[in-house]
């Protein structure tokens, strides 16, 4: 049974740092695309960070590019988000998702339904 088991949210002010981690079970992170998305109150999951199964290819969503960065530990089977420079409209429920169905290699997914696997979510909350 595949389980995906994120950690490291918190309340944070703006401008600080927090460090995300999606531990698996039941599968080896590295045998499939990853990604974390996060959803805000009232408004739909969007796509955060995506990695490629070959680790070669990242994607972020614009509002977070040069703040945020995914990582991954194929020895620990670990997925990391770093946050960096905070902002409040960073504030929602993140989420970890793995894909384990065939695709290229070298390719991210960045839609919620390519994804088969998700973790239960940590809150990140950022004040002004």
């Amino acid at each position: 049974q595949v389980q995906l088991v994120e950690s490291g949210g918190g309340l944070v002010q703006a401008g600080g740092s927090l460090r995300l981690s999606c531990a698996a079970s039941g599968w080896t992170l590295s045998s499939g695309a990853v990604g974390w998305f996060r959803q805000a109150p009232g408004k739909e999951r969007d796509v955060v960070a995506a990695i490629s199964r070959s680790g070669d290819n990242t994607y972020y969503a614009d509002s977070v590019k040069g703040r945020f960065t995914i990582s991954r530990d194929n020895a620990k089977n670990t997925l990391y988000l770093q946050l960096n420079s905070l902002k409040p409209e960073d504030t929602a429920l993140y989420y970890c998702a793995a894909r384990i169905k065939y695709g290229f290699s070298s390719s991210y997914y960045i839609k919620d339904y390519e994804y088969t696997y998700w973790g239960q979510g940590t809150q990140v909350t950022v004040s002004s």
